[in-house]
């Protein structure tokens, strides 16, 4: 036990006796860039979501649906949600939109509600809008076997 203490003090150690010198300035970067903490840099442009298209293939069993459309505008509060104007069991079919899930009818006591449930109110909490954006890091992810086959 001390020798593996006595080792990972000696290598916090030694990693903090790298000066920031020694490393190059372009070998680390934030998603602020290369502006300093206390400068107001210039906000990064909107990122294009795609237009209204057909569903987006999930990447994971559970996954909840990407939004395949632009909600910008949308309001979403205690008392208004424009997501069902669309989504809802009574105006789904008009509209050709997604009918919400059965899942969110049901209270966190397992209780089927007559509407949704207060905890699935707030759409934007799991689903999010598909952008049209580069990647930050690499990524190798493949989707499970079998999902999204039709």
């Amino acid at each position: 036990m001390k020798k593996s203490t006595k080792i990972l003090f000696g290598i916090v150690l030694a990693a903090t006796l790298v000066s920031p010198a020694a490393m190059s300035a372009d070998s680390v970067e934030s998603l602020r860039g290369h502006s300093e903490l206390e400068d107001t840099r210039k906000a990064d442009s909107m990122k294009r979501v795609q237009k209204d298209t057909i569903a987006i293939d999930r990447n994971y069993i559970q996954q909840p649906p990407l939004i395949p459309h632009s909600i910008r505008g949308y309001r979403i509060s205690m008392k208004h949600n424009k997501c069902l104007s669309c989504h809802s069991w009574e105006n789904y079919r008009e509209f050709g939109a997604t009918k919400i899930s059965q899942t969110h009818f049901t209270s966190r006591d397992g209780v089927d509600l007559a509407d949704v449930s207060p905890r699935r109110f707030f759409c934007t909490q799991c689903h999010v809008p598909q952008a049209d954006a580069a990647p930050l890091v690499g990524n190798d992810f493949q989707p499970v076997d079998g999902l999204n086959k039709h």
